[in-house]
């Protein structure tokens, strides 16, 4: 007891113990009162109502855009092999790197204890609702991801910003600008409160925990004290740091590598608790049927399968919150939709394999632990407390004793790639609230990572779970956005399939100078850069004009081997293109002489256009 002890007090000193239980103690009122008001229950349903409203969006958003999610899955493969693409592109990294990259944001610690609890609280059958859920939820990951490719702004230097920070202005033209304002605000502060909270302090938190799981586990050594927990958020810090000092571009190449490596580990894992309990099969997947809709011994019975089935492919995927749209938009493509198909990948993978395989493990093991809880938590009317890294971890270790060891390595890999990739959509959320400079952005870098360290030493339970509850926040503001624009989201997705069809899709896959077909023919008006590399978006077009429809940059227009074409403009008439109307209004108004109300196109006194 006093070896224990001595450990606790190495772990936690007084000055830590007495800040993190302070700082608790004065925000779990603001938590629990976020939590009643975001996660409150419609009655008779016992669902929390930002489910049913993630739920009923995939649902709607399905059925408008026709099952796009099923019958779009050809033209998908072919688009994430790059065959409507090439390196001219704009953007900054490929489809695969794109998808790979939002994937490392969603798949972590809720796969593995997520699913955990939720196939101990609901039984087999929430594996069946939490599969449909997941594949409703492709199609909310089509809409709004083509969104933050279509409204992004690309820049001369290659780099773009999009997502819901640049498409949730455009929906919002239809209601007065404070109100536009404070929706995207809110969104924004929302996602650099998650953050720098749930996305970066909770999974250096968890990649601590299971390096100590592993290196020290009687928690008498080095590791399991203040100084070690220190000297481990440093090293995470520096190889986080290596990562995103180089912007969307290295995170790409870094989770390229990453997502396929702990998600390959943790599948084949899968498959070996499955494959050596092949008599098992049969009977766990008639109990997921069965139990979907007979459950037994299930808190809520019928309705509390579904709920929480569907909660957990909601929290697992995050179809519909807005944070996916980041990543996505940064893809080199010259149609929006495109990446739209690509990202329909996501929820599936996320959900409909990973979690997928994860509750087929737990069933199929079956395990007295999880029996053992799964009776205590009905017992209890759902008041007993589940661990479910413990539940996962206990079937894994059943089958193959040598894998709890593994599992804290998956773990550990699942929790920093969620950081690498959260640290790019907090910082997106800091440039639209304090500015999209270098040094703004190296600011926030420095303050991301100062809270990495942190998290390997302090705890902030209540902090964090109000961080989880303002995530959720994201998707009542993200859904109304997508909800406004999904006419331009159906006009875009079928004319890309038309395109597919008669073959000009094709042309994208050629390199620029090899095309056959002009650009302005074959890529979406708001893909096209001027002759410095910046789109109408960079150039000033406001939101309305972006919702309208804007044209082609002038200079992407320029005919080709024009015979009198001088390198300036318009042929013959060597004057430039004008810029466009918003542009030329604020030059006018910055030019010392000009007279006023006089078009600067227009020769005046003096003038000697000859």
């Amino acid at each position: 007891m006093g070896d224990a002890e001595s450990a606790i007090d190495r772990r936690d000193p007084e000055w830590i113990t007495n800040l993190e239980t302070t700082v608790n103690d004065n925000f779990k009122i603001v938590t629990d009162l976020s939590g009643d008001i975001i996660f409150f229950e419609v009655p008779f349903l016992d669902i929390p109502f930002v489910v049913l409203w993630l739920v009923v969006a995939a649902i709607v958003i399905t059925f408008y855009l026709g099952f796009i999610q099923v019958r779009g899955l050809p033209t998908a493969f072919n688009v994430i092999r790059g065959k409507y693409s090439s390196k001219d592109d704009p953007g900054e990294i490929p489809h695969y790197q794109a998808l790979t990259s939002a994937l490392s944001g969603t798949v972590g610690l809720g796969n593995i204890a997520g699913v955990g609890a939720a196939v101990t609280m609901g039984g087999p059958g929430a594996t069946f609702w939490m599969i449909l859920a997941g594949l409703f939820g492709m199609a909310t990951k089509f809409a709004e991801c083509t969104l933050g490719v279509k409204y992004r702004e690309i820049r001369p230097d290659g780099t773009v910003s999009g997502g819901p920070f640049k498409y949730l202005p455009v929906a919002f033209t239809r209601f007065p600008r404070p109100i536009s304002v404070f929706l995207t605000g809110l969104f924004a502060v929302a996602i650099l409160f998650f953050g720098v909270g749930g996305g970066n302090m909770f999974q250096s938190n968890q990649t601590y925990s299971q390096v100590v799981t592993v290196l020290d586990p009687d928690g008498t050594g080095f590791l399991s004290s203040t100084t070690g927990g220190l000297v481990t958020g440093l090293v995470i810090a520096t190889l986080v740091g290596l990562v995103i000092i180089g912007g969307m571009r290295s995170i790409g190449r870094t989770t390229a590598t990453l997502v396929p490596l702990m998600g390959g580990i943790y599948v084949l894992a899968c498959l070996v608790v499955i494959l050596t309990n092949m008599p098992q099969i049969p009977s766990a997947i008639a109990g997921i049927f069965t139990g979907a809709f007979t459950p037994e011994g299930v808190v809520g019975g019928f309705f509390g399968v579904i709920v929480v089935g569907m909660t957990r492919a909601a929290f697992s995927n995050e179809a519909g919150l807005g944070s996916a749209p980041i990543a996505h938009s940064t893809v080199k493509t010259r149609r929006p939709v495109s990446e739209g198909f690509v990202a329909i990948f996501e929820p599936f993978i996320d959900t409909v394999l990973i979690c997928t395989m994860t509750a087929l493990t737990i069933s199929i093991a079956s395990t007295d632990f999880y029996n053992e809880q799964r009776q205590l938590y009905f017992d209890s009317d759902g008041d007993h407390g589940l661990s479910g890294v413990q539940i996962t971890s206990d079937a894994f270790g059943a089958q193959i004793s040598w894998f709890p060891p593994v599992l804290a390595l998956a773990v550990a890999l699942f929790a920093i790639s969620t950081l690498i990739t959260w640290s790019y959509y907090g910082q997106r959320a800091w440039n639209y609230l304090f500015g999209d400079t270098r040094r703004s952005t190296l600011i926030y870098r420095v303050v991301f990572l100062l809270f990495t360290v942190l998290g390997c030493i302090l705890t902030f339970t209540s902090v964090l779970d109000f961080a989880d509850n303002f995530l959720f926040v994201c998707a009542f503001v993200n859904l109304l956005g997508v909800y406004l624009l999904l006419p331009t989201i159906k006009r875009e997705m079928k004319q890309y399939l038309a395109d597919r069809k008669a073959g000009i899709l094709d042309q994208l896959g050629v390199e620029d100078a090899q095309k056959e077909t002009r650009l302005e023919e074959i890529a979406d008006p708001t893909q096209l850069v001027d002759s410095t590399g910046r789109n109408a978006a960079d150039l000033g077009a406001s939101p309305e004009e972006l919702r309208e429809g804007v044209e082609a940059p002038p200079t992407t227009g320029l005919p080709q081997d024009d015979p009198h074409d001088d390198g300036f403009g318009l042929g013959t008439a060597t004057r430039p293109y004008p810029p466009p109307p918003g542009v030329q209004r604020r030059l006018r108004a910055r030019r010392p002489g000009q007279e006023p109300g006089r078009d600067a196109d227009t020769p005046g006194p003096g003038d000697d256009r000859s």
